[in-house]
């Protein structure tokens, strides 16, 4: 048993004056047989502590059906960490940000329209409360107060970023309180003053996240919060890429100045990260601020650590600045993980979307448009169809707030994409959109719709999924649809057919979204990269597990394939591609391309 508290601007461990070093690695980031790996390097570079968020649509994702177990098993997460004697830090707030998909929320909360988020909404602190009851008497056991490692938990985060609603913001603590957890609470916010006072909470201690100027930042922390303990919950060292921007990258020297002031100062700190990771499958959050930004598959964060967990320059930087101020563990480093080449695999099986519906989906109607989570849907791609009368003249074909991507297909051809950025309402068409005649028999109309990530952060996160509005020909709405949820977690269904001999007709004529199928024989299961040049953009799956999303519009032209999840022996790869390929290939390369 032992005590973790605040005595004027200090931390006390047992009574002592302790300075927290903590580093960020996600659970949900990383497989489970990765987790002591990357722990390990943590300990070695000097950090006392690591820190990580809890995912609620991780661990909560059908409402009421909780798991806790596989990649979900927080508890063997934080046993680990206990083993290498790492004090733990749990950010097991209702929302997380983190770039995740919804910030961390369930999707499901969206099916109630009028559901309000993050707020003194019973509705939603129902929701809130059930969560609680499952997750936090598996941590109980794991407070520092119960001889555990958990040393402090977060009741919210950001939440001046997003709301001023202090009775909720005491909801959440007394909730944790009432169920057990007596460690040091804390709120984190940006060091500006709305953030502040809307985030701060009476009796709860206030950290800052920050990327730079530490002195400032802590200047403004004191304003509010005189006499506690300074910490940058948060100190960004480097950051995230969404689709069709640079890979960010921030040097160590930078880095390294920063983190030398900030424990100068006497102040504690959490490196956000210390290891990025993976937003496997369907995870990748969105940011909104003038346009919707979906994140890559990447979380590499240009971190401590790479993605595939390989010490950096900006690794070994920050061991020497923490060596400064703490006594270094003498532990030696695990060597860097072997990369396999596998070379180029040829897909040489084929299905197409349209063929395998009956085999993917069952199929609703409904009068109009429904999004995902009104179909009990949470991610992927949903389908809507319909019959359109004619003859009529060259109109154009708008879908009111699309959410997010849209191919469409007349009478089974493609005829192009909508897209949420740059898809406007009004009548007359403009080169970009979508627009044709309808001969006297009528046409079909099909629309696939793919969730490219619910928003994470800001005032946009009512976020569902699908055609939320309605569909307009011209002027006149349409409705009579037959609508089909495709998630696309579950593809052994799916019936393969030889792919054609004539590689270049195929790849002139794709024939709309298909899947690719192909085996590969593997001797020693090692980290590899699957390389996506010549493909569009669609998903990536090997033995089952969806590795997650690729794009042509990069940064990120590969996709990390972690080598615990290859098999001796023979292997699948399944690619879903939307668009069609060049060449219906990949290639399993030993090094990655983040652009």
């Amino acid at each position: 048993m032992a005590t973790f508290t605040t005595a004027g601007s200090d931390f006390l461990l047992n009574g002592q004056p302790i300075q927290i070093i903590s580093g960020a690695i996600h659970y949900f980031r990383v497989i489970p047989q990765q987790w002591r790996d990357r722990l390990l390097k943590l300990k070695a570079c000097g950090f006392n502590a690591v820190e990580t968020y809890v995912a609620w649509n991780v661990h909560e994702p059908k409402e009421g059906q909780f798991r806790f177990d596989g990649g979900a098993d927080l508890v063997k997460f934080i046993e680990t960490a206990a083993e290498l004697e790492l004090h733990v830090i749990v950010r097991p707030s209702p929302y997380i940000c983190a770039e995740w998909e919804f910030g961390g929320l369930p999707s499901w909360l969206l099916k109630d329209r009028n559901m309000k988020l993050r707020c003194y909404y019973q509705p939603f602190l129902d929701k809130v409360d059930a969560y609680f009851d499952a997750l936090l008497p598996r941590l109980k056991p794991l407070l520092c107060t119960n001889g555990g490692p958990i040393i402090a938990m977060q009741i919210e985060n950001e939440y001046g970023s997003f709301g001023n609603d202090k009775q909720y913001l005491n909801y959440i603590r007394q909730g944790m309180i009432d169920r057990g957890m007596d460690v040091l609470l804390f709120t984190s916010d940006g060091p500006e003053d709305h953030m502040l006072q809307g985030g701060m909470v009476d009796g709860v201690l206030a950290t800052v996240n920050f990327g730079s100027r530490p002195e400032e930042a802590f200047a403004k922390l004191k304003e509010y919060q005189p006499n506690g303990p300074v910490m940058c919950m948060e100190y960004w060292n480097g950051w995230f890429d969404h689709w069709s921007e640079e890979h960010h990258v921030r040097g160590w020297d930078d880095v390294a100045d920063v983190l030398d002031r900030i424990l100068r100062a006497g102040a504690s700190v959490n490196f956000y990260m210390f290891f990025g990771g993976t937003n496997f499958g369907f995870y990748n959050g969105a940011n909104f601020f003038d346009k919707h930004e979906p994140t890559i598959t990447s979380y590499d964060y240009n971190a401590l650590l790479t993605e595939w967990g390989d010490l950096t320059d900006k690794y070994h930087a920050m061991q020497e600045i923490i060596g400064k101020y703490a006594k270094l563990p003498d532990i030696p480093l695990p060597a860097p993980s072997p990369k396999g080449n596998y070379g180029r695999i040829a897909m040489t099986e084929r299905a197409a979307l349209f063929d395998s519906l009956d085999r993917l989906s069952t199929p609703v109607h409904r009068a109009h448009t429904e999004t995902m989570e009104a179909l009990d849907q949470d991610y992927g791609f949903i389908l809507y169809s319909t019959q359109l009368s004619g003859p009529r003249p060259l109109s154009k074909l708008t879908l009111q707030e699309v959410r997010d991507r849209a191919l469409v297909f007349v009478d089974g051809v493609y005829r192009g994409v909508i897209e949420r950025n740059s898809h406007d309402l009004l009548l007359e068409p403009k080169a970009h959109d979508i627009a044709f005649e309808v001969p006297e028999g009528g046409v079909r109309l099909d629309i696939l719709v793919e969730n490219m990530g619910r928003i994470n952060y800001g005032w946009k996160m009512d976020d569902p999924k699908g055609i939320t509005e309605g569909v307009r020909f011209e002027r006149q709405f349409l409705y009579d649809w037959t609508i089909r949820s495709l998630p696309m977690e579950d593809l052994t269904g799916l019936v393969f057919e030889p792919h054609s001999s004539d590689r270049a007709a195929e790849a002139e004529a794709p024939g709309g979204p298909a899947f690719h199928r192909a085996t590969f024989r593997v001797d020693e299961p090692m980290d590899t990269f699957v390389q996506m040049e010549g493909w569009t953009k669609g998903v990536v799956y090997v033995n089952g597990f969806n590795l997650g999303r690729y794009w042509e519009v990069g940064p990120q032209k590969a996709l990390y394939l972690p080598g615990p999840l290859l098999r001796q022996g023979e292997n699948e790869i399944v690619v879903f591609e939307l668009h069609g390929t060049k060449d219906a290939a990949v290639t399993l390369q030993d090094f990655p391309d983040l652009g």
